[in-house]
Order: C-alpha cells, then structure tokens, then sequence
C-alpha cells in the first residue's frame, strides 16, 4: 500500500468518524486558530461610547475623515454590567479588567467580604501582578491622578477607592517599571512641597515620601513633558509626576473661563507622549511588555458637562491609538485593545444646517424637551463647526447631555495587531482580561 493511499485512507477515516489531528484541534472561544503570544497595550479611554467618538472626528477630520480608532481592525459591542448592578463603576470596571471576575460596584480589589479577589486565572493576582511576576516589563500611564482606579486597580487592593495615598504606595512598591500621571500630592507628607504640590496641597499622613522610595528603587524620576521626553537612552525605570493633581482641570466651560484656567496643564505631557516614550523603555525587555493607559478626562469632563474638554481628551487619547497602531505596524508580536466602561454624561451629537445653528450665534441652552445643550465655549455659546468633509462643507453641531453621571450607554471594545481576531462580537467585560491573559501567557481562559 503506498504513502499516498494511506494518506487518502487516512483523511477519509477523519472525515467520517468526526476526528481532528493536532494541528487542527486548535479552536478556540476567541477565534479559529491558536494564539500567539506577545505584548498587549490597553488603552482605556474612559466613559466614551461611540458618539463620543464620532464628535471628536466630525470636529478635528470631518464627517468623511476617520482618527485612528476608526482604523482599529475588529470590533465588538461591549456589555458592561457588574455583579449587583447593571452601570459599572470606574473601580469596578478596572477590577473586572485586571482580574477577568465579576464584582459589586464598590470593589477596588477586594471582594464583598473584604477579601482579595481570586482572578480568573485561578491566582491571587491581577493580570499586571502576573506579568510583572513572569519578568515582563510594565507601566500605567494617567492623565489623572496615578491612584485612578484605570490604572490603580491593575496593582492596589483597598476597602474605598478613594484611599489615594494607599492606593498610590501600592503603586510605588508593586514593582511596575514605567509609573505616569499626575497625583503628586499623594506622593509627598503633609507639609511639604513638591514641584507641581505646594506644602498645603500634600497629602500623606505617614510621613513617607514616596519620590524618595521611588529613587531608592532606582526610578527616574521626572516632571515634565521635556523631562520624560529627554530621557537618557537605555533608561529601563521611569517615575513620572506631572501635576499635583490631574493633568487637567475637570470643571465646566464657565468655571474654567473665571478662573483663566487651560483643559489641561501646559507643560505635562500627552498620553500619546507619555506612550510614545513608554514604548522605547518597555521593549527592551526580551521577556515583552505589558501597558495599561488611561485617559481620564474623556471621564471626567464629560461628568462636568464641558463638552469642549470631553473633545479634547478624546482626541488625546486617539492620538495614543495612533502611537500604539503606528508600533504593531513595526512589531506585529503586540495586541491593542481599548475600551471604556461606561458612556459619561449621556453625550450625543445634533447636528443641523447653518439656518438652525447659524455659526454665529449662540445656541439654545436647552432642546425642547429640557436637555442642556453645549456649544464650543459651553451653554448658550455658537455652535461647534466641524471640519472640511469631502465637498469642503462645514457644519455647525452641538452636544446634548443625559445628565452627569456615567451610563451603560452604547460601550463598544475594539483590538488591532497579534490575535485582534479573537475579540468576541459581543464583549464581555470579563474578556478584555482574557484575551489579554491569553496574548500575555498564551493560554486560554474559559468564559464564565
């Protein structure tokens, strides 16, 4: 009998008995092949939906252009719920990223009896607890306060979310290599000043300075955008500290006119720069690298209703898209996923013809069933214009709000470069940890 009937022999028996080789039995929950292992960045743009999305491209590229989310290879429609209640928490959603388990909405680490979470891994660890145990390199990166739960929860457990200065010594003592944000009032003992924080402005009870702890620990330690963007070749660990506080000045249009206050400080770097910087230190580790970046303002403005801010931070946090797309482009070992939690302040765009929004003339301050509408300089100011689309027209818009707080919304998760393929259609929370995990350590975790 020759090789070649026994191959054809062979083939048929698979056929009919139902049976796979090894090569074949590769199928998986999240797509048709086997995973390869790699780098994973995650980008949390917090509180956007879509139509956040969609103002920010209408307003900086036009209704034909499209940012760099738009070019993000796979999409799935994200459902956010938590284990008691149907709008997750910022806290809450960052632990069911870190961990891949269903939590209440008052979790950060900890589950309803004070305990540490078990993760879906089966370990006592976030999925950044893992990687910085495997030897990866690691890094957070804020435009908020570095004890932001989108950040913080990846390597802190506490009872309340608003233990910042414990939050922020978890940070310091868990081991991440690259650290970025604001928060510096956290870092510093009560009394003393800092380069963003005056001696009133500091936090800490403990008496420990944490800029100290760090340096002992052999961080750089820097406080600008020139300062992160100047670093030293070679450079493998990076505190940066770039406002006492957020990055930017989360209050509405009118306040923020009183007070002659910018959206955002001008000397501290973007999430992009902060990014863009991160890339060149973390992947000098053969082992890859894992990154977790938030951009809070995108959250916090829209919470405040100031619309013009909200843009802003969206554009921010798509030019990180761009600098992590621009990276797989070079290094298709890495994996990009982004997804926010919840939709802050119920946003949606309306946009008519310059008759009824003449571009010139300040808007109502409400739609006729009582929604408060913004305009680019806030409530009763002419109307955001969008740019050029395809026949050069522009046109007037302007945002309407559901409220203050963070809703379900309309959430969906997208992923771009190594094993974007096997982002479900339907996104459960808990699967932006496993496809994660499964990029990271190259094993599969069954859905719940």
């Amino acid at each position: 009998m020759n090789k070649k009937f026994l191959g054809i022999l062979f083939c048929t028996v698979l056929l009919i008995t139902g049976c796979t080789t090894p090569q074949q039995d590769t199928k998986s929950t999240y797509g048709k092949t086997a995973a390869s292992q790699g780098n994973v960045i995650f980008i949390h743009p917090d509180g956007t939906s879509p139509s956040h999305w969609g103002a920010a491209r209408m307003l900086h590229y036009g209704p034909d252009g499209r940012l760099n989310w738009d070019r993000l290879s796979k999409m799935g429609v994200y459902l956010g719920h938590l284990k008691n209640q149907l709008t997750a928490t910022s806290n809450a959603g960052a632990v069911i990223h870190a961990t891949g388990v269903k939590v209440n909405a008052d979790s950060f680490g900890l589950d309803e009896n004070s305990k540490p979470l078990i993760a879906a891994s089966g370990k006592p660890q976030t999925i950044m607890e893992e990687a910085i145990a495997a030897k990866k390199a690691t890094a957070i990166i804020n435009s908020g306060i570095i004890p932001e739960p989108g950040t913080g929860a990846f390597v802190a457990k506490t009872k309340n979310r608003r233990e910042f200065n414990d939050i922020t010594k978890q940070v310091i003592e868990s081991g991440v290599d690259v650290i970025l944000g604001g928060g510096e009032v956290f870092y510093l003992p009560r009394g003393t000043a800092g380069r963003h924080a005056k001696p009133e402005e500091s936090q800490r009870e403990d008496g420990i300075n944490l800029i100290e702890v760090a340096k002992e620990k052999g961080y750089t330690v820097v406080y600008t955008r020139d300062e992160l963007l100047n670093l030293p070749a070679g450079t493998k660990k990076v505190l940066g500290i770039f406002a006492a506080t957020d990055t930017y000045n989360d209050e509405p249009e009118e306040e923020l006119q009183k007070k002659n206050l910018p959206l955002y400080v001008p000397n501290a770097p973007t999430v992009a720069e902060m990014l863009e910087a991160t890339l060149k230190i973390v992947s000098q580790n053969s082992n890859g690298f894992f990154i977790v970046l938030e951009e809070e303002g995108s959250d916090n403005f829209c919470n405040f209703n100031n619309a013009k801010g909200c843009i802003e931070a969206i554009k921010r946090a798509d030019d990180a898209v761009g600098v992590a797309t621009n990276f797989i482009d070079k290094n298709s070992n890495t994996l990009l996923v982004t997804a926010a939690d919840s939709d802050a302040g119920g946003f949606e765009v309306i946009g008519v013809t310059p008759k009824d929004f003449p571009l010139d003339r300040p808007l109502p301050p409400t739609s006729r069933n009582g929604s408060p509408w913004d305009g680019r300089d806030g409530t009763e100011t002419p109307p955001f214009v969008s740019a050029p689309d395809k026949q050069g027209k522009r046109y007037p818009f302007a945002i309407a709000w559901a409220g203050f707080s963070d809703y379900s919304g309309s959430i969906v998760a997208k992923a771009h470069g190594l094993n974007a393929d096997k982002l479900p259609n339907t996104v459960d929370n808990t699967d932006i940890y496993r496809l994660m995990y499964l990029t990271l350590f190259g094993k599969e975790i069954p859905p719940l």
